[in-house]
């Protein structure tokens, strides 16, 4: 490999990740080899490039913290992306170009810090402030909003899932034999936060639904934002039982597979790698299901996802009074599906029965009862019975002193009424 193309290639890869944290995926398409991945550490990657650079070789946008490139493994989300495939439109790159600048940037969308030329289309990359996992549902709806802005010129929903991997700079593209470059504009990372108040300000009022429900945009932003959400908890729950169990389920790895490729379809919305994570998810299993086996039994879930987009299924589900279409199943169903104990469930985040919610909620009013200076029942009598000992014990230094003292003076003395003299008298005689 020529040494421009590699000094590309390890530019672009510093420029995305000199300060990341955990695991990049760098990944190649061969003809013969078919689809391979290697995972590496941010200070191997620029090494590791020398052996893997030629063609098609792509590399991952965010971090995994271990390694193995899955929705569930994200460690940390560092960039926005927008794959435009507007040669399938028949637009010309330098129109799209053109368009972007005088008609998004800026205005609909953010600028971009990079742009990639992958050899067809463009990825425009925004760089933001590095977040942890917990933040995927928020990412995810800035994504989406962004692809809805730029889906006129060709932005592919297929592309959008926080393990995605683009073409790195000084790679060939074996399609057309063209080589991909890249256009570094700005070096600013974005706070997604200020992403959402400046591109999406009616998401923040309505992630607390108020009381009385209303109609209209704000709702349905809300509503995006705790599906994804739930989704997301939802396929890391079935990942920390499987791994409970020390992936010894057999018994419930049908419905496992299944759930698992659902609720990844819902939330990567590629079915393409939604099946091969599950094939992946399955193979951890002590006793795995065969892989054809796998795909034949959760067929099923990918159709259900599919439904989930379309409004007609959706206006016949609604009419039946269901949310929507697709799987909408209970907790309870889902405990009893796959026997969750309860055990199991206090490690678990969303798949809970009414047991366990009352007992989070429990702790959850002890804490901030804790935080704001309230003591819990136990505390607090063993700190009144400290005190009444304490009272005790001057109570007798004054009557061991003053043995005629009145109870009136007695009180005035201690800061304490008379009535609680007396009852303090009661006990030490």
């Amino acid at each position: 490999m020529e040494s421009s193309a590699l000094d590309q290639a390890k530019y672009h890869a510093w420029f995305q990740h000199r300060d990341s944290d955990g695991w990049i995926t760098v990944a190649s398409k061969g003809k013969d080899s078919g689809f391979k991945q290697w995972h590496y550490k941010p200070q191997d990657l620029a090494d590791e490039l020398t052996k893997s650079l030629g063609e098609d070789v792509y590399f991952s946008q965010n971090t995994f913290f271990k390694p193995a490139r899955k929705i569930e493994n994200i460690r940390q989300l560092r960039s926005l992306y927008i794959d435009l495939d507007f040669y399938i439109l028949n637009y010309q790159p330098s129109w799209v170009l053109a368009n972007l600048e005088h008609e998004f940037y800026k205005k609909t969308v953010p600028e971009p810090n990079i742009i990639i030329f992958s050899g067809r289309g463009v990825v425009l990359i925004w760089l933001i402030e590095p977040v942890p996992s917990m933040a995927l549902p928020l990412w995810q709806a800035v994504q989406d909003y962004l692809l809805k802005e730029l889906e006129g010129l060709g932005g592919d929903p297929k592309a959008t899932d926080a393990a995605r991997v683009f073409r790195i700079a000084g790679s060939i593209n074996s399609k057309n034999g063209a080589e991909v470059h890249a256009q570094f504009r700005h070096d600013y990372r974005y706070e997604l936060r200020q992403l959402q108040f400046d591109y999406l300000p009616e998401l923040e009022p309505e992630i607390k639904p108020p009381k009385k429900k209303k109609r209209g945009r704000k709702n349905k932003v809300a509503q995006l934002f705790n599906t994804y959400t739930l989704h997301g908890a939802r396929l890391k729950d079935v990942v920390t039982l499987v791994n409970l169990r020390n992936y010894e389920v057999t018994g419930y790895r049908e419905i496992l597979c299944f759930l698992y490729r659902y609720w990844s379809c819902c939330f990567t919305k590629d079915p393409t790698k939604a099946l091969n994570d599950t094939i992946t998810f399955n193979l951890e299993f002590t006793e795995p299901l065969p892989c054809h086996e796998v795909e034949r039994a959760t067929k099923s879930a990918e159709k259900a996802w599919e439904a989930r987009s379309n409004k007609e299924a959706n206006r016949i589900a609604q009419e039946k009074g269901y949310p929507g279409a697709g799987y909408n199943i209970t907790n309870k169903k889902l405990i009893s599906w796959l026997g969750i104990t309860g055990e199991e469930q206090y490690h678990l985040k969303t798949i809970i029965d009414t047991n366990e919610k009352k007992r989070r909620n429990k702790e959850y009013q002890k804490k901030k009862r804790r935080d704001n200076g309230v003591l819990d029942r136990k505390e607090y009598l063993d700190l009144e019975n400290e005190k009444t000992q304490m009272r005790l014990k001057e109570l007798l230094s004054i009557l061991n002193s003053s043995p005629e003292m009145k109870n009136r003076d007695i009180a005035k003395k201690l800061g304490i009424s008379i009535s609680y003299v007396k009852k303090l008298k009661a006990k030490v005689k």
